[in-house]
């Protein structure tokens, strides 16, 4: 399946993660961004072709012009996609990436314990369900 377009692969389980989803679909009214869960078949398989392994990733994946992006960079690739002031966040790029994925593995590693973790994958509503990759 060969994916075009802008997708982000988020932790289906993960609270934050659904939220972070919430978040962009109810901002980016263009509906740019499509969606799949890492877990999911569709979302193993953009990670396939991306060149990941799935099994080792754990961080969202942002894919955008054929790049890949994970951690703090698929965040700030993200809010600068998403344009508005949201795209001003994507200043915080010149902080060098050892420096910001040490805090996005910080906040990572605990996500589960401070925002929990769910039993399923979040499932779209009919209104949004288009904005699902294949799951």
């Amino acid at each position: 399946m060969k994916n075009s377009g802008i997708v982000l692969l988020f932790d289906g389980f993960c609270n934050l993660c659904n939220r972070l989803v919430i978040f962009i679909i109810k901002r980016d009214h263009n509906a740019k961004i499509s969606f799949a869960p890492l877990q999911s078949a569709t979302g193993k398989l953009v990670l396939k072709e991306s060149g990941f392994d799935d099994d080792k990733v754990d961080s969202i994946v942002f894919i955008i012009d054929g790049k890949t992006y994970t951690k703090s960079s698929a965040i700030l690739h993200l809010l600068k996609t998403m344009g508005r002031g949201w795209s001003l966040f994507y200043g915080l790029i010149i902080v060098p990436q050892f420096i910001r994925d040490f805090f996005y593995d910080k906040i990572a590693l605990n996500r589960y314990k401070i925002f929990g973790r769910g039993e399923t994958c979040i499932i779209p509503t009919e209104d949004i369900s288009g904005r699902f990759l294949n799951i």
